[in-house]
């Protein structure tokens, strides 16, 4: 089976060629990628443990789901395709804001991307999907904030950035 691809992209998020995952990671290369926020009525969002296997920031607490574009998939059709693949259910989507965030992780791998954030409603819980994800909860916005403050050791790079600096773009 083929290595998934990631989008290479500029700063101002221009397509500039693909790479394999693994390799963009190892090159510390600007890429594509997408976080998904999930609330429901009571403003709680739902967060997932990653899977206690993933090559980096394993076991570590974070979004609803996140991953990467594919060639030809715009933003919105990406969310709701890993949506479906890690957490078994599928919302309309909304585009809030992006970004661009590095973070380089223990295994030498690092994490540059530029990050589109997308969020969502829904009342149910999930069918997560073991091979992703390890836990899930729902969490108040105001305690995952506190939370985080706490005990940052506990959450993903990407998702301590987001709360940091673009709080108020997650709260439909």
């Amino acid at each position: 089976m083929e290595e998934e691809k990631v989008i290479l992209v500029n700063e101002n998020d221009e397509q500039i060629g693909l790479m394999p995952k693994l390799e963009a990671h190892e090159k510390a290369l600007l890429h594509r990628a997408f976080s998904v926020f999930i609330l429901n009525d009571k403003k709680e969002l739902m967060l997932q443990q990653r899977a206690h296997h993933k090559y980096h920031s394993p076991g570590l607490w974070t979004n609803t789901c996140c991953s990467h574009q594919r060639e030809g998939e715009n933003n919105i059709e990406a969310g709701t395709r890993r949506l479906q693949e890690e957490m078994g259910f599928t919302t309309p989507l909304k585009e809030t804001i992006s970004f661009i965030y590095k973070a380089p992780f223990d295994n030498g791998l690092t994490e540059h991307e530029l990050d589109h954030v997308l969020v969502g409603q829904y009342e149910d819980d999930p069918l997560i999907n073991p091979e992703e994800v390890a836990d899930w909860k729902w969490m108040p916005i105001q305690e995952v904030k506190k939370d985080i403050t706490d005990y940052p050791e506990r959450y993903t790079a990407w998702f301590k950035i987001i709360f940091d600096k673009f709080y108020e773009h997650i709260t439909l």
